[in-house]
Parts: C-alpha cells; structure tokens; sequence
C-alpha cells in the first residue's frame, strides 16, 4: 500500500489553496471543449450502432467515417484521418510527410531539431529509409527567445524552395517553451503571407483541449494515447486537415487507390467515442496535476517549467534534477504511485528512436500513455524529467503528495 507521509501531505493541501483562480480558468476551458464534443456527437447522430466496428478490408465502416467527421469538425479542419493503424504520434507525423513530400522537395522545421523519434525519419540520424534518403531535401531554424525566428524564416522561404513547414508545438526532449495557439496562427499567417502555397504541418501532441482554439493549419497531427484518447483508446492516432492532403494521407497510410475507404476499425469506435467523449476533463486533470506539482516543487527548491502560474500549451511539466540519481528516484516515485506495476522500479534503458537511455515511469493501463501519470527522460545533463498526465486530479494529488516525499527525505 502507499503511505503518504503527513508533513508532505499538508504540504501539497496548502499548496492547492492557492490555486483555485488558475483551477477555475481550466474548468471554463473544460466547458467549453465538453461543449463543442458534445455538439460534433449531436450534429452527425452518434447513435448505438455507430460503436460497433468492421473487420477485414473495413468496408462500409460508418461509426469509423463519423469519427473522423466529429475529429475534422472538435479541430477546426476539412477532413480528418483517425485510425488503430496509426501506431503513435511520431507514426502519426511520419505517415503525412511522407504522404506529402516528393523527391528533391524541401521540409524546413522552424521549431527547432523535432522529437528524438522523428530523427530518423528525417534523416538527421542516417536510415536507409528515412526522407533524406529520397533525396528530400531538409533545414531547419531554431526558435529565438521562445518565439519565432520571422527573419530567419522569411530569408529561407524567399531563397528555397519550400514544400512544408513543420512545427513542434510541445518542447519534446527540449528546454525551451511549449508554442501556444495563437503563437502559432500569428507565424502560420505571416508564412501564407509570403507564399500561401507552402504546406503548414503542425504536430499537436500533448497540446489538444489545453486550450479552446486550434491552429489553423494545412495539416496537424497526433496520438490518441495522449490527450484525444482520454485514457480510453488502446492504441491510434489521428491527421486532420485539408481535404486533398488527408487523402493523400489516408493512400500512404493503406493502399494508393483506396484510401480512406478501407480499415477495419475492429473494436476501437466505442473506445475512440468514448475516450473523445471524457478527454476535456482528462485533460483538465492532467493540467491541474502538472501545475500542483510545479507549485509543490519550486516552493520545495526545484527549477520547473512551466512554472505554476505561467501560460500553458500542453500537459507536460518540466522538472531539473541535480544528478542521475536524483531523477532516477523521481521516476520510481511516480511508477509507485500509479495503479499498474506500481512494485517495480522503472530501469534506465536504450529504447528504438532514442540516442540517450531514457529513464521511464509509466504505471498506466495503456502501454506508452502519456495522458495517464507518468514520466520520462533522456538520462544526459542536464538531468531534466518530462512529467504528464492524470486520469483524474485526485490520483494526480495522490502522486504530486508520494512522490514529494520520496524525493526529500531520499535527498
């Protein structure tokens, strides 16, 4: 059982106090994205049969085409891709640009190097199947003071041929901030206006119902273990955007010529409805865990970010530790406050798509959720934990009150 020691736990219940204008913003956010959920389940009738999937090709698949309808209209966007097949977020990403890009075609990024994963599929870390090795062409601009570089950008629009424009809205294994909406429309209207041709790919994971806008973009991204999926969807993820792009997507994503018309949802409608249906309010738990934990944490000396009563455009909680040991131990916290495997220590290990080891606490129903409490991180200097998710505030204070204390009275 967990034993929560009484010092930190009157700690952490003081802390709370004075977080309720903050915790009230969120609830009107989470009013507002329930509410347009709620509405996208009224407009295409979402009724009993619509849970129900198909198996073989996936044919004829209605609650599977209303899914990706009620996905298009919660973004903002003309069409939407949402299926099982999609593995992950970085899957997610992967499938649109090479959906979309051609040889001797050019990706400029303007967030920085992108997630570790997406390295080699760019070609930044060599692969024999990564774009680089199609001979599409790659550069990148970092951001400047947390915003955008306008000049750098304008300079390499001008001077090369850009296909697409990717944006990393979350920091990924990075230190900088995370990119708000309207950060991130502000940069996407000044890129149209030097050439409105150019793809904008927006990657969104972490960062869905943080806020109650969208980024309007040719083409976003993401995972339904993540936000979309409230802790429901086993597995998926989803492309939304312009109609002529999704399909492009949907033909890479299954067989050229048949596209979004096959693939069997098999037993995921009710889970992807049902996750959709819950996740303003996952999300909510999962903001609310994030800034109780950067509020508990700086009161207690450690260097966060965000910090508490800073914007926000995802879930994810920054923490720095003073050595390995220091954010080993943290993990371990985690990983016993959760509800699965919570006896086992989380081991530093070599994972596919990652250079570091990384070190990581998932104590989750769904393997890899990231919308449920957990944690991780590269283990290299500095010694940083990326820390998300609650399926509910109160295992997320349960967590926010463990792990407090382990980490003080170990160090």
């Amino acid at each position: 059982m967990l034993k929560l020691n009484q010092k930190y736990i009157e700690l952490v219940n003081n802390e709370e106090k004075e977080l309720i204008d903050i915790f009230s913003e969120i609830d009107n956010n989470t009013f507002n994205n329930s509410k347009k959920v709620l509405d996208a389940f009224h407009k295409y009738n979402i009724s009993e049969n619509d849970l129900n999937g198909t198996t073989g090709y996936g044919y004829n698949d209605i609650g599977r085409d209303k899914i990706e309808s009620i996905f298009a209209y919660i973004l903002d966007t003309e069409d939407a891709l949402v299926r099982t097949q999609i593995i992950s977020g970085s899957h997610a990403i992967s499938t649109a640009l090479f959906a979309i890009l051609r040889p001797n075609d050019t990706l400029l990024t303007i967030t920085g190097t992108p997630y570790d994963t997406l390295h080699e599929v760019i070609g930044i870390k060599p692969n024999n199947s990564s774009l680089m090795s199609y001979n599409i062409n790659y550069k990148e601009i970092d951001l400047k003071d947390n915003d955008f570089d306008y000049d750098k950008i304008k300079e390499k629009i001008e001077n090369n041929n850009i296909k697409m424009i990717h944006i990393q809205r979350s920091r990924g294994y990075s230190l900088r901030d995370s990119l708000d909406v309207n950060k991130v429309n502000k940069v996407i209207s000044f890129i149209k206006n030097i050439n409105k041709d150019i793809i904008i790919f927006v990657d969104n994971c972490y960062c869905e119902f943080v806020e109650t806008i969208n980024p309007k973009a040719d083409l976003i991204a993401g995972s339904l273990i993540k936000n979309l999926g409230g802790g429901i969807a086993r597995n998926g993820g989803y492309i939304a955007g312009k109609k002529e792009l999704i399909e492009l997507c949907a033909e890479r994503l299954n067989v050229v010529g048949e596209g979004k018309e096959v693939g069997p949802s098999g037993s995921a409608n009710r889970e992807f409805l049902q996750g959709l249906y819950l996740s303003p309010s996952v999300v909510s738990s999962a903001l609310k865990t994030a800034i109780l934990t950067s509020k508990v944490l700086e009161t207690l000396g450690f260097k966060v970010s965000p910090r508490y009563n800073e914007h926000r455009a995802d879930i994810v909680e920054l923490i720095y530790f003073n050595n390995r040991e220091q954010m080993i131990k943290y993990a371990e916290g985690i990983q016993h406050s959760g509800a699965i495997d919570a006896n086992v220590n989380p081991i530093p290990s070599p994972m596919p798509g990652y250079t570091d080891e990384i070190i990581m606490a998932s104590s989750s129903f769904i393997q890899g959720s990231s919308i449920e409490i957990s944690c991780d991180g590269p283990l290299r200097e500095p010694f940083v934990i990326y820390e998300q998710g609650a399926l509910t505030y109160e295992y997320g204070k349960i967590s926010c009150k463990s792990v407090t204390a382990l980490i003080c009275t170990k160090f």
